[in-house]
This record gives structure tokens, sequence and C-alpha cells, in this order.
């Protein structure tokens, strides 16, 4: 599926994780697996469901990758992480979870998410709204291990109201709050998206220590270039289009609002939605055996066509 691993390499010192990263490039998303080189435990962080939307086709080609480089590197995944419920692509939690035992993750703002989209896709009392399809889900500031490392979740609000940053040594994973910086920050224009918001989590995130290293979740290569994921605070800080462009949360939000006003909805996002607000896990067979997505119509008339 077009993965690659192209991170820095990180000495083996047991104090830091080593960070590989796997584009995708059917959704211009980035999985990771990072691990601590003292004890050989991992964590997976936003795996990739392979989904055709035009054949209605699923397949495991990008997260069984992830598992061959686990397997090849002898490595024991403890953690599958998500940084929040994507709208792009669908995720592979579930999958990754019946393959390795690991537990699952995300912020706990995950059921106000649920609550939201539960309305949207009409879903039954059935479904829980309480988060309880993860094993667990993390508190602001909550501290936890992979291996020997220490690892802290950062609430991340504003591309999402459920976005979460996981500190581990050294690298921030950031996902979508911040892009490379020739391409500048995410979008807020989803149900519950907020442009004050992330430029809060902007603040916070860029307080880190200069050579923090910061891990995108997708790069969509502009200019041509190949894809790239891995930055530092203070290439953010001097080189982000958008922080350049904007110097106060007032200057950002009018930008932000401008920027998403022209753009469309991701193609995959109601498809994606009902079953990453579900852990990754799919819809039940119906009574002929076969699975279905619900995709709501016009839910959302003033979102801008491509």
């Amino acid at each position: 599926m077009g993965t690659a691993d192209l991170s820095r390499p990180v000495p083996d010192s047991g104090h830091e994780p080593h960070v590989c990263g796997f584009f995708e490039r059917r959704t211009c998303s980035i999985q990771y697996v990072v691990s601590d080189p003292a004890t050989g435990e991992c964590a997976i962080i936003d795996p990739v469901l392979d989904y055709d939307e035009k054949a209605g086709s699923l397949a495991t080609s990008s997260a069984d990758q992830l598992l061959r480089h686990i397997s090849e590197r002898h490595l024991k995944p403890t953690w599958i992480l998500d940084t929040h419920p994507h709208a792009d692509h669908l995720s592979a939690a579930d999958y990754l979870k019946q393959k390795t035992g690991a537990r699952t993750g995300i912020g706990e703002k995950i059921v106000e998410v649920q609550t939201l989209w539960k309305a949207i896709y009409n879903l039954p009392n059935t479904f829980p709204t309480d988060g309880s399809q993860w094993d667990h889900l993390f508190a602001d500031g909550e501290r936890f291990k992979i291996g020997a490392l220490d690892a802290e979740v950062l609430f991340s609000p504003g591309h999402t109201l459920a976005s979460v940053t996981y500190v581990v040594g050294n690298a921030a994973f950031v996902h979508d709050t911040l892009l490379m910086p020739d391409f500048g920050t995410a979008r807020c224009d989803f149900p519950g998206g907020d442009a004050g918001q992330l430029w809060r989590t902007l603040q916070r995130i860029l307080a880190l220590p200069d050579d923090a290293r910061l891990f995108t979740g997708h790069d969509y290569m502009p200019d041509g270039r190949g894809p790239a994921w891995e930055s530092t605070v203070a290439e953010q800080r001097r080189r982000n289009v958008h922080l350049r462009q904007a110097q106060n949360e007032q200057e950002f939000i009018e930008l932000r609002r401008a920027r998403d006003a022209e753009l469309p909805m991701p193609r995959l996002m109601f498809h994606a939605l009902q079953v990453n607000i579900a852990a990754g896990r799919l819809p039940a067979p119906e009574t002929n055996g076969r699975r279905y997505l619900r995709i709501p119509l016009d839910v959302l008339p003033a979102a801008r066509w491509d």
C-alpha cells in the first residue's frame, strides 16, 4: 500500500523511543510503531484498515505490514492507540487487537463524539456511548508506560473534540493537529471542531522542548515532494506556514475559517466514523450474513462539494 519506514534513527539508549512510520498512500495517513529499545515493548498508533469505497471492499494490507515489522524485530505490542476518531480512514484497532491481544486506548472525550455521531447515524439504543469499546480511556495528563518508556497524554481538542497527543519520551504523536511545516495545521470544520481550541492546543504542543520530535498523522505532499511526517517543535515554530501567517488566536481563527470554507468534506468521513466510534469494530452482519455501512443524506447541507 505504498508504505515506507523513513524515521530518523534513535540510539538504543533505553531512554528514548524508536519510531517507525508507515505511509498509507490511499488516504495519505501515517501509521506508527513506537517501541522501547530496552524491553522491546511497543505501541501501535493510528493503524489503518484498508477500504475502497467504490468497490465496498476491505483489506488488511496496511495493518499486516505493521504486524510483519513487529514480528521481524521481535517486538511485543502492549497498546493500540488512536489519537482521535478519524474522519478519513477506517481504524484497524479491532483487527490488530484480535491479532496481538494488545490493549486499545483513546482519549476519554470519545464519549462525546459517540453521542454526537450516534444521533447523526441514528444508531440503535443498544450502541453504547460510554467508550466501553476500548480497553482504556485516557484523561488529560494521564501517564502510562510502554516498556520502560514514560508516556503522557495531552488533551488536544480543535480538529475534533476528542483529539489527544501521545508524548512518548522525546516523541509526540500529534496527528492532524500539526501537519508538516510546509502544509500547516488541521481543519476545524467537522462537527465538534473549533479553531480557537486548536490554537490553544498548538500553544500547548509548542511549549514542549525545542528538540521534541513531532509526528503527524497525514502528509499531502505539497509541490510534489515525497511523503514526510517528522519535524521538531523548533522547526514548527520557525517554518509552519499557518503559524507564520497568524500571530494570535483571532488571526488564526480567521485564517482557519476562511481556509476550511474552501475544503470539501473528506470522502470517507461518513463511511469511517461509524466504524471508528466503535474502536474499529465493523457493523454486525445482517440476516443475509453481510455487513452494511450507513450513509446519512443531507446531514451537512452547507458542506462544499468537490
